[in-house]
């Protein structure tokens, strides 16, 4: 009976002990408990988004996605280890001791991220290493790796990615649609292990969306390479060169020099990782004058065989103007004086511009304001404000002083010559897209607008094609064998950073179009600070001729077949 009696109270007890337990449970905080055993047995992960591609012209990736994974902990399974684990992990992946340490003993975490975007491979040899070396509580899951197959092509303007970011380039600038939205699993677990048939939930990822540019991956590498000889070969600062499709304005090539190879963008100079043929802001010299005659002839003041007398020197305002070359005084046509390059000539002739014209022309032209193709730190250049537009500031303007672009300005300017005077935005994004701030761009969104009329820019064309006459032109360098050529030479004194002044260094410069009575193609090359003595025709004219040469025959453009322009250069 005692027995008996014992048991019914011991029962009794544990049922009280039960009873209580459920009360506090379901009656005094039911929700939170629920809450805290449902974290308990549940965990989440990323999804993470396929990045859309950054594709040249014909479809051939500048920045694509590839196989790789995301090494995740356990901390329930590596906190007892984790000093150990930790030092393991940070001599072979690219991850700090210090920062992963308190990741492998997270408290009350099932889940913590390790590693992100790690070859495949390299995260599959790692974790099965570190089971070997009786490290448990590791895993991997999808995370694909950003790749950049072209390197250092066009590294400026495709730019890279961080661990958790977009940090540079097109790949900032358009990260909203190239990113995606990533997607997460929730599912429950028992034991370090999923339920198979517990609950789980399932958010897919979005996949980004392409972004095809108007650059053509071949072309843009052997632009690099040139670019890169010419700066290397004239013990230069830095260069850059663009080509241009003529009729549509799309930036077929546009390299930087010195660049920085994409896939290891930590291992440059910060002043490398953009593109300094946007940010870079210059005195164009004098292949402004281009647009300084083809204004006065579309104005209808001069024609390509006016004569001039071109003094020795020119006093202006107190200032004296001369020429490259010394001479006495010489009896130039206009065709003369640009073939020449003759500043006292441009001034002499610039005499008969309107007050106000030339200004008005050259902001047709483009030059004052950014052409906002979707690149980052692009300066608008600057171009003198009408109420600082004096008499000297118009001379000095002419030949390419007291003006300052950038080289996609400069470029696109020339271009709307060769585009019988119709200048054209260009364009580096084939269709549309939207910028990190709003603005949309691309082929879709360009414009045209009338700058000269076309006779006046075969006119100009004809003058041009005169410069790289062996015998009355400066730049013989850039011809090339079989084709018309036309084009400028430019050699401008730099303003240093310090002193606000001319500090003796120069910018040289070469900006053409060919077949010249038929343009396809317009090339611009600019170098910096070149230690050679050298100047436009003799530095950047042939490294113009070589990526020019290379346009034509890759896409296939015969010469015309048509006699060369023999306009006369003296009377």
């Amino acid at each position: 009976m005692f027995r008996l009696r014992f048991g019914f109270v011991a029962i009794a007890m544990v049922l009280s002990v039960f009873g209580a337990r459920l009360f506090q449970l379901q009656g005094l905080d039911p929700n939170a408990y629920a809450e805290m055993a449902a974290a308990e047995g549940m965990e989440e992960v990323d999804l993470p988004a396929e990045r859309g591609e950054i594709l040249d012209r014909n479809g051939e990736p500048l920045a694509a996605s590839i196989d790789g994974v995301m090494v995740v902990a356990d901390p329930f399974m590596t906190a007892d280890q984790a000093p150990e684990l930790a030092k393991f992990l940070s001599a072979r992946l690219d991850v700090d001791y210090f920062t992963i340490l308190p990741r492998l003993r997270e408290e009350g975490s099932r889940f913590e991220y390790i590693a992100r975007r790690v070859p495949s491979t390299v995260a599959s040899d790692v974790v099965a290493e570190a089971e070997e070396a009786g490290f448990d509580g590791l895993d991997t899951l999808h995370d694909p790796v950003r790749d950049y197959p072209a390197r250092d092509v066009a590294a400026n303007l495709i730019g890279f990615l961080g661990t958790d970011e977009a940090l540079y380039g097109f790949e900032r600038t358009f990260d909203a649609q190239l990113a995606g939205i990533d997607g997460s699993a929730r599912y429950a677990v028992g034991g370090g292990n999923r339920i198979p048939l517990g609950e789980s939930t399932i958010v897919e990822p979005v996949n980004g969306s392409d972004l095809r540019t108007t650059l053509d991956l071949d072309l843009n590498w052997y632009a690099l390479r040139v670019l890169r000889q010419t700066v290397e070969d004239s013990r230069a600062d830095s260069g850059f060169a663009v080509v241009v499709h003529t009729e549509t304005g799309e930036i077929m090539a546009l390299a930087d020099h010195p660049t920085f190879d994409a896939s290891q963008p930590l291992l440059a100079p910060k002043a490398d990782l953009g593109s300094r043929a946007l940010s870079d802001v210059y005195e164009p010299g004098s292949v402004e004058k281009a647009l300084t005659f083809s204004s006065l002839l579309d104005a209808g003041k001069v024609t390509p065989r006016t004569r001039l007398r071109i003094p020795a020197s020119l006093s202006r305002d107190g200032r004296t103007i001369g020429d490259w070359f010394p001479h006495g005084q010489i009896r130039l046509t206009l065709a003369g004086v640009l073939a020449k390059s003759s500043n006292i000539g441009t001034v002499l002739a610039s005499d008969k511009f309107d007050r106000g014209e030339l200004r008005r022309y050259l902001s047709a032209f483009g030059l004052g304001a950014r052409t906002n193709i979707g690149v980052r730190g692009e300066t608008q250049g600057i171009l003198p404000d009408p109420s600082l537009w004096t008499g000297l500031v118009q001379d000095r303007v002419a030949f390419g002083q007291s003006v300052s672009v950038n080289a996609v300005q400069m470029a696109a300017a020339i271009n709307a010559i060769a585009n019988d005077g119709v200048r054209v935005a260009p364009s580096l994004i084939e269709g549309k897209a939207t910028t990190d701030d709003g603005i949309v761009v691309g082929t879709d969104t360009a414009t045209t607008r009338r700058v000269i009329s076309a006779r006046a820019a075969h006119q100009t064309a004809r003058m041009m094609e005169r410069v790289v006459d062996p015998e009355a032109g400066v730049a013989p360098g850039a011809a090339i064998p079989g084709y018309r050529v036309a084009g400028k030479t430019g050699t401008a004194q730099r303003v240093g950073k310090d002193c606000g002044c001319y500090d003796g260094t120069f910018t040289v410069s070469f900006a053409g179009f060919a077949p010249a009575d038929d343009p396809e193609f317009t090339v611009y090359v600019v170098v910096q600070n070149p230690r050679n003595g050298g100047g436009g025709g003799s530095v950047a004219g042939p490294a113009f001729a070589k990526i020019m040469s290379f346009a034509l025959r890759r896409y296939q453009v015969p010469p015309t077949g048509t006699k060369p322009s023999t306009l006369p250069v003296e009377w």
